[in-house]
């Protein structure tokens, strides 16, 4: 054996029979071989022509169902909702206050939770092989169908405006989640196609339930007192629910969009999940305790311009020759303080167009063509940190520029905001010709990847109707779905802890933004066990009267 070698590939040439083609076959190998380089090279080339680039012709909304045609206009959504369905079928609906009725609805939801734990393998706690299990409550129509009908019967009247002039039926349109939300979730199977999500019509196989409550509606179009009154009916029925009682509202969703909506009441339904533009840790419109990133999900606003589709975005390219865009209301209260400071830096500065904003149908064509022709659009706080002017800039393709040190994005679990907007710190925005040079600075290369990652995100932040993959609706529930095993933990816990045996602060009594330390600082604020109070209803009724109460007001 010695001096012997073996090698993996050492010998095999000697061992192995040689292969041997006449000529004739050589070429046709040769020929076939170089026709499979050239058909490769040819389809590369084609295909990474469109891949980036903002105007792909890759539609935003791959339909798999080419019958269903997107509605994103809420109007039109609306006409044809209320057309073609009276009412649809029922869930069942349950109004029983008594503790025995809990008990019940608690011993079957365990014994479906135990079936999908051991017999649906893909069943994770957090979703099923089937998705998120919506259970929807069927409320009568003075809070859904009717006021839904008000606003159809009444958006012509453009006369109708709030203190600041801002126009009211438009303000509903951009505040509209609870109809697209709820418009989705009731249509019937045949016509969704969001899989992630389905209606089931027994509380006790639910994961979720829905309050489909219009509380943008009833705000801005009934009288004062006919809203707190509608308030307080809604919060009784809600709260006599058995799924309510049984978690205290923890596993439902409350579609509270606009800050001023349902805000006479809401305080008693705080532990629910709510639906919101923003967190406002300022204290002005939420009070301390009643949101957190944690329990509640913010939403985008319905844009109020249209969306910018491959076609625009490669016709717009060329005629974007505005540096920085702004159109709006330049005096604002609260956070929006910093509208008037940066206005007073911008103006006149080369490159930038600013503009007071104007209601109606023309001031709304001027903001759609002023972003359509700006590499940047501004973005500043308003009364709440949060703008719809933000979603506007995104669809239709200019980048943003977000001065609001206290802004809360939606579905920042899923997307990456950097990607696709400047993030400007208020202090260094008002710096004498800071922000310009800043804007100046950055390459074509990165302002074309922007341009090309706001193309991709844009079909995320539209309502529609039908509800689109990848679209507002289906990134919402993906949200849900990821909070639901934490909000099942603390419904157990909940239901099992000593009455008054934690003293620990929870995120119930924290503010929202705030990082100061120590817990539950607030003279207004403590934590508090359901059990010490009769139910909500009973506590608004104590408010009323001017009765002791000892929830905290």
């Amino acid at each position: 054996m010695a001096g012997k070698h073996h090698s993996f590939f050492g010998n095999s040439r000697e061992r192995s029979p040689s292969l041997s083609f006449p000529p004739a076959a050589t070429s046709l190998i040769i020929l076939f071989a170089f026709s499979l380089l050239a058909l490769a090279f040819v389809f590369f080339v084609s295909s990474s022509s469109d891949f980036g680039t903002p105007h792909s012709s890759i539609p935003l909304f791959p339909n798999p169902n080419p019958n269903l045609k997107p509605e994103f206009s809420f109007v039109a959504s609306l006409e044809k909702f209320l057309a073609s369905n009276t009412h649809f079928p029922k869930s069942q609906s349950v109004s029983d206050d008594t503790v025995q009725a809990v008990k019940d609805l608690d011993d079957l939801i365990w014994k479906r939770e135990m079936e999908r734990i051991y017999m649906d393998p893909f069943y994770s706690g957090s979703s099923s092989s089937s998705g998120l299990r919506v259970y929807v409550y069927e409320m009568p129509d003075k809070f859904t169908f009717d006021l839904l009908r008000l606003f159809r019967n009444t958006y012509r009247e453009t006369s109708n405006v709030t203190s600041n002039g801002s126009p009211v039926h438009r303000l509903i349109e951009q505040h509209s989640i609870d109809y697209w939300i709820w418009a989705d979730l009731i249509a019937p199977e045949s016509e969704r196609l969001l899989k992630n999500v389905m209606r089931v019509h027994r509380p006790e196989d639910a994961d979720i339930f829905y309050i489909p409550f219009f509380t943008t509606i009833s705000f801005f179009l009934l009288e004062k007192q006919q809203c707190k009154a509608l308030y307080r009916e809604a919060l009784k029925w809600v709260t006599d629910q058995p799924a309510w009682k049984r978690s205290e509202g923890r596993d439902h969703i409350l579609p509270v969009h606009h800050p001023w909506s349902f805000k006479s009441v809401r305080r008693f339904m705080k532990k629910a999940i709510w639906l919101l533009p923003d967190m406002d840790s300022t204290g002005n419109w939420y009070k301390p305790g009643e949101v957190s990133l944690e329990k509640d999900l913010i939403l985008p606003y319905v844009p109020n311009v249209e969306l910018c589709d491959a076609k625009c975005l490669s016709k717009s390219e060329s005629k974007r020759s505005i540096l920085l865009f702004f159109r709006g209301r330049l005096k604002r209260n609260a956070g929006g303080k910093i509208r008037a400071k940066l206005m007073a830096e911008l103006n006149g500065a080369e490159g930038v167009l600013i503009e007071e904003g104007t209601a109606g149908e023309a001031g709304k064509e001027a903001a759609q063509n002023g972003m359509r022709k700006s590499i940047f659009c501004l973005s500043p706080a308003g009364d709440t940190p949060s703008s719809a002017r933000l979603f506007d800039a995104i669809v239709s393709g200019c980048i943003p520029v977000i001065v609001s040190d206290e802004l809360e994005l939606p579905f920042e679990g899923i997307l990456d905001y950097r990607k696709i907007v400047l993030f400007i710190s208020s202090s260094d925005a008002i710096q004498p010709g800071w922000l310009i040079a800043f804007l100046k600075s950055l390459g074509p290369g990165q302002i074309k990847e922007m341009r090309a990652n706001l193309a991709k995100y844009s079909k995320h932040f539209m309502y529609s109707s039908p509800a689109q993959p990848f679209g507002a609706e289906d990134l919402i529930w993906k949200m849900i779905a990821g909070k639901l095993l934490n909000i099942k933990l603390h419904i157990r816990r909940t239901q099992r802890v000593v009455k008054e045996s934690r003293s620990l602060c929870t995120c119930e009594c924290r503010r929202a933004n705030i990082t100061a330390p120590g817990c539950c600082s607030d003279k207004n604020v403590s934590p508090i066990g359901v059990d010490q109070v009769s139910s909500p209803f009973d506590m608004l009724t104590n408010l009323l009267t001017l009765a002791p109460t000892p929830y905290p007001a």
